[in-house]
């Protein structure tokens, strides 16, 4: 992020991160200064096609909770030429990708991890990633902002929906993904596929911004869900969070969110129009991906599915190597899941183990 953006989380926070964290908050520091002068220059270099970025179609918004298989579902469309998706290292130098990532992406590629900390998939600077991060980065509202600082951090969820912030907020958060995708339309002005948790709670404000958007929703077992995202926001925490943190607070704050998000989504979904949204099961794209995968190109009336039909099937061959993690089920938890989560479980036909 920008070094202003830097400087006013860490303000926000007082500077109280944990004496082991002090060498990482001296690293950002300087790569937020870094950062600043690049846009700076960015700007100079592309402020001709930043300002008439080129026309795309639409966007295609991948929904759904963190750990239910979004990550998946970005990676097989990839396998469609017609689509383009932020990567990591563009949604981690969001302000000058545009003048670094050439240059930039290979003298940085080995500080990434060969796979993400909270599961078994491989992770590099080309593969997408959520726009969630870009926006953050960018200075515009985000939930993921906790991350840096998950002790001091509001215990509630902050900025997932976007009807809770001051209409300033609201309008700031619209203008940076509009940015962002001006910037991502000048390096691919094909038709961009976004993933990102949050978006499902945000469905409103997007299907005004796009009128002719698709949402693709994807849910799981919510049971297995739960323990998956308590494992993913420790092990930000742990690598990411610039406070030791011992989570007393999390498996509320997972709870919430979760409420929150659905809260929300299901406000939202009935301002869309007939065939701007599908639902999938995280169960069922596991089990046959270039059949779910078939549906929704045809309940979004994506076309062009049978070019893709053999390299999804490719990809599919290679997905039965994969196995997910599996989680205990607490009997505590899991009367918490079906007492607080049971319209997800009603709509969606999950049952509770």
């Amino acid at each position: 992020m920008p070094l202003g953006v830097w400087l006013q989380l860490a303000n926000e926070h007082r500077w109280r991160a944990s004496p082991s964290r002090w060498g990482l908050v001296a690293t950002i520091t300087a790569a937020a200064g870094f950062n600043s002068l690049a846009a700076q220059v960015c700007e100079s270099v592309y402020r001709r096609e930043l300002k008439s970025p080129p026309e795309t179609p639409p966007p295609l918004f991948i929904i759904g909770h963190w750990r239910s298989g979004t990550t998946l579902l970005h990676e097989l469309f990839m396998h469609d030429q017609r689509f383009c998706c932020p990567n990591y290292y563009q949604c981690l130098s969001p302000s000058h990708f545009l003048l670094t990532e050439r240059l930039l992406t290979p003298a940085i590629s080995w500080i990434v991890p060969a796979k993400r900390p909270m599961d078994d998939m491989a992770v590099s600077l080309d593969k997408p990633q959520e726009d969630e991060f870009a926006l953050m980065n960018l200075g515009a509202a985000s939930p993921y902002r906790r991350m840096a600082f998950p002790a001091t951090s509001n215990p509630h969820p902050e900025a997932l929906d976007l009807t809770t912030l001051p209409p300033a907020e609201i309008d700031r958060w619209r203008r940076t993904l509009r940015q962002f995708l001006g910037m991502l339309a000048v390096a691919d002005p094909r038709r961009p596929v976004l993933k990102s948790p949050p978006h499902t709670a945000r469905v409103g404000v997007l299907a005004e911004m796009f009128p002719e958007a698709r949402f693709l929703h994807i849910v799981r077992d919510p049971f297995a869900v739960f323990g998956s995202t308590m494992r993913l926001w420790r092990s930000l925490d742990e690598g990411q969070g610039l406070q030791v943190d011992r989570g007393e607070r999390l498996e509320e704050y997972v709870f919430e969110s979760f409420e929150q998000m659905y809260a929300a989504f299901e406000r939202d979904r009935a301002v869309l129009a007939p065939g701007r949204l599908h639902e999938i099961r995280y169960e069922e794209l596991v089990a046959d991906p270039v059949g779910q995968i078939e549906k929704a190109y045809a309940g979004l009336d994506l076309g062009g599915f049978e070019a893709v039909r053999g390299p999804l099937a490719r990809e599919a061959e290679s997905m039965k190597q994969y196995r997910a993690s599996t989680y205990r089920n607490d009997p505590r938890i899991v009367a918490e899941i079906t007492r607080r989560w049971r319209p997800f479980l009603d709509r969606y036909g999950y049952s509770v183990p």
